[in-house]
């Protein structure tokens, strides 16, 4: 790579990261978010009814910028869809598209049913991006999902990851796997996990279940292990919980992974001051300063794209921009002209790339 590039790339992803973050704060975490939130409810807003769960909830921002990433998120043994709806309406707060759902029997679907009802609820927003007269329609970015769940939905999230390593980001809250049937191999994903425990869990304990799901995933995916001091089996089946640090921690556990913002990464190594244990493996320094297709300011979008990216925002001023390879090799300079945000791509081959633009640089790829 040319060294002058270099340079400039590392300078100008620091300069990013670092005035990006000078406004996320814990008050910035905090539940509810800065959007304001609607829902479509099976059943009443024609969204898809899947096979492998019964009813759902789609909560969504409403003034937030798309394309949105996505969770879906399930309860656990004879649960209803409501002990975990508290999650979705905060997520969908701070931007992210949440679906929670039941399932077709809560008593006896076990946590392997439960990782096919999550899949399921994944392909039903996705089919909102579709959907003519979605509200989200053209609005999901149907590369970023992640997943969670309660008790033994909080197994099915880990088995889904398991199933399906696209996923971006676990999310566990209390999670429940029958030790009896469980395989060791069950818990071998490559995706970010999150584990939250109650201190006092009499259903799945911490040592047995909680840890053991911490301590099974390999040491090489990203995890972090937060028991709450004093809590029960619903310890975190809300954000509010923990005095708050639940969604904390699981919101910056989704910013940093589910949608690649470097800004939230230092909150998850803080010891939480309502923790009985802690321990995680994350390193922050690790993780890329370079947006990976979106950023507070600017969103790029459909990313990958065979024919051309979208730029969120209009202007109304011409802007210059450059591309470059991942040699660093300068590949076209252009103008994008006012009032359009369209940034054309057929004359690239197949492969990653970085696209410069008004003071930001954004990765992408090109698809054939």
């Amino acid at each position: 790579m040319n060294r002058y590039f270099l340079f400039f790339l590392i300078f100008f992803s620091s300069f990013i990261v670092h005035s990006q973050c000078e406004d996320v704060t814990v008050e910035s975490i905090t539940n509810p978010g800065p959007y304001s939130v609607s829902t479509l409810v099976e059943g009443v807003d024609g969204i898809r009814n899947g096979p492998d769960y019964d009813g759902a909830t789609i909560y969504y921002p409403v003034n937030a910028s798309p394309p949105y990433a996505g969770i879906a998120i399930v309860p656990g043994y004879c649960g209803e869809e409501t002990n975990i709806q508290e999650w979705g309406f905060f997520y969908a707060s701070h931007g992210i598209v949440a679906i929670t759902i039941g399932t077709n029997d809560p008593c006896a679907d076990w946590p392997s049913a439960r990782a096919t009802a999550l899949l399921d609820a994944i392909v039903t927003v996705k089919e909102e991006n579709a959907r003519v007269n979605s509200p989200l329609q053209g609005s999901i970015d149907v590369n970023r999902f992640a997943v969670s769940g309660w008790s033994m939905g909080g197994g099915g999230a880990q088995l889904a990851a398991s199933i399906d390593p696209s996923l971006r980001a676990v999310i566990g809250l209390c999670p429940w796997l029958d030790l009896n049937g469980f395989q060791s191999s069950d818990l071998i994903h490559n995706v970010p996990v999150l584990i939250f425990t109650g201190q006092n869990d009499d259903i799945a304990n911490p040592t047995e279940y909680g840890f053991m799901h911490y301590q099974g995933t390999p040491s090489g995916t990203d995890k972090l292990y937060f028991e709450i001091t004093n809590g029960g089996h619903g310890a975190a089946n809300s954000p509010n919980m923990a005095n708050g640090e639940a969604g904390v921690y699981a919101l910056s556990w989704l910013k940093t992974y589910l949608l690649n913002e470097p800004c939230y990464c230092d909150f998850l190594l803080i010891n939480p001051s309502n923790s009985s244990a802690y321990e995680t493996n994350v390193e922050c320094d690790e993780l890329s300063g370079i947006e990976e297709g979106h950023s507070d300011a600017l969103l790029l979008f459909p990313n990958p794209s065979a024919s051309d990216v979208m730029v969120s925002s209009i202007s109304g001023l011409e802007r210059s921009f450059s591309i470059f390879n991942d040699s660093g090799q300068l590949i076209r300079e252009g103008i994008l002209p006012a009032n359009s945000n369209k940034i054309e791509l057929e004359y690239l081959d197949s492969g990653s790339y970085l696209l410069s633009l008004e003071g930001e640089l954004f990765r992408f790829s090109k698809l054939k």
